[in-house]
């Protein structure tokens, strides 16, 4: 039998011959699948960063002028108006009697300050004092004389120390009788200052026990006596100061000048600088001026004391101020604003009386007005009007009230005012 012949093998054999692939599970086929799908014939290259944020730098640009565009523009118009001075001279009193400033008196408040100032200060002695310096002192002179009377003794009566020393009383004394109640007796007795009869330090006794030599043999001269409780002092020798009149007039002099700026430097402590206080409105006087040494006494030194009282009389820089202004005020012609920032004024007094609370002042005071401008009529009239016609209708309504004209529009393509009156913005300027 003839064989047959294929051009294919036939499909056992073909099925002999295939090779068994593995088995693959579902998760491994998807894994492959993706892999599969990742492979390109071309690769793609990866977007610079800096694309992305050119992206956005410009749409944020396009926002910006968007919103520039259509919600900020804006005009800017400047004025600068006209100015007149205004000058004036006024003579006005400032009174410690009134409360307020009045314009139809011509007058202002005014009031005082006051302050007290005591120095006491030692000053040498310039005076030369004789070598005759007599020592003094009290004595008790007692009378124990029984029977019991009184005794006059004659003037220039002299006492005897028990130390020697003599001294003497100019006047007449009298000294009182003892008084006796039983067997006591009481001896009556009188004080006196007494000198001693000589100059020099050894007279500058201590306390001592006195006899009277004048009495000397008489039944008085035993039950006359007197003593003393304290030293004798004054007595000296030799070259000393002592205080003269030119001593203590020179000492009056220099601390009553020096108490005198004192007080006045604590007064002006005490005025604040919204006060003015003119050069002659300060009055001090002098409320004590004493020493307790005496013209002649004997002394190295002594003490001199001075009070003083100072008082000014001053007003307000405002009140001042407030009268010149309301001044000007009432003398400017009627369509002007005053211009704060120009206003001057000067002044000087012509008579002080600061006991009696009054100053009169002369001023010479000036400022600048302008024309009143109503800045919300002028802006709804120049809304939608280029540079050249606001600056035309300005001129046409403020005339020779303005000087000169200024337009700026904002942001650069902006040629015109805008039509909201917010948008529109006008500003006066004074050279």
């Amino acid at each position: 039998m003839a064989k047959k012949i294929y051009d294919i093998k036939p499909p056992k054999v073909a099925r002999k011959v295939v090779k068994k692939e593995p088995k693959i599970s579902a998760s491994k086929v998807l894994v492959n699948i993706g892999a599969k799908k990742t492979v390109s014939r071309y690769k793609k290259e990866p977007r610079s960063i800096w694309w992305s944020v050119s992206t956005c730098i410009l749409i944020i640009v396009l926002a910006i002028g968007t919103y520039l565009f259509f919600k900020l523009p804006k005009a800017d118009i400047v004025l600068w108006p006209t100015v007149q001075t205004l000058s004036f001279q006024q003579t006005i009193t400032a009174d410690k009697s009134v409360n307020s400033v009045d314009l139809t008196k011509s007058v202002i408040p005014a009031q005082y300050f006051q302050a007290d100032k005591t120095n006491a200060q030692d000053f040498p002695a310039t005076g030369n004092a004789s070598n005759e310096g007599y020592a003094s002192g009290m004595i008790t002179v007692f009378n124990k004389c029984d029977p019991a009377s009184p005794l006059t003794l004659s003037k220039g009566a002299h006492f005897l120390s028990d130390s020697g020393k003599s001294f003497s009383y100019l006047q007449k004394i009298v000294i009182p009788a003892a008084t006796k109640k039983g067997t006591k007796v009481t001896p009556g007795s009188v004080q006196l200052k007494v000198q001693a009869d000589d100059s020099g330090t050894s007279f500058n006794i201590a306390p001592a026990a006195f006899s009277i030599p004048k009495l000397s043999g008489t039944i008085y001269f035993s039950c006359i006596y007197a003593t003393s409780s304290d030293a004798m002092t004054g007595g000296y020798t030799g070259k000393v100061k002592k205080v003269t009149d030119d001593d203590i007039q020179g000492a009056k002099d220099v601390l009553t000048k020096k108490t005198t700026a004192d007080a006045v430097a604590a007064l002006k402590t005490k005025i604040s600088s919204d006060y003015i206080l003119l050069d002659n409105a300060v009055l001090s006087n002098t409320t004590n001026a004493s020493t307790p040494t005496k013209s002649g006494t004997v002394a190295d030194s002594f003490n001199y004391q001075v009070a003083v009282t100072s008082s000014a009389l001053v007003f307000k820089k405002s009140d001042l101020e407030q009268f010149a202004k309301n001044y000007i005020i009432s003398q400017m012609p009627e369509g002007k604003t005053l211009l704060d920032n120009s206003f001057k004024i000067d002044y000087s007094a012509s008579t002080v009386d600061v006991s009696g609370g009054k100053a009169t002042l002369n001023l010479d005071f000036s400022s600048g007005a302008y024309p009143n401008i109503d800045k919300n009529s002028v802006t709804l009239s120049l809304l939608g009007q280029n540079a050249d016609q606001i600056k035309a209708t300005i001129n046409n309504s403020l005339g020779d009230g303005v000087s000169n004209v200024k337009v700026s529009f904002w942001p650069f393509w902006v040629v015109t005012a805008p039509s909201s009156q917010k948008a529109v913005n006008i500003e006066l300027k004074f050279q």
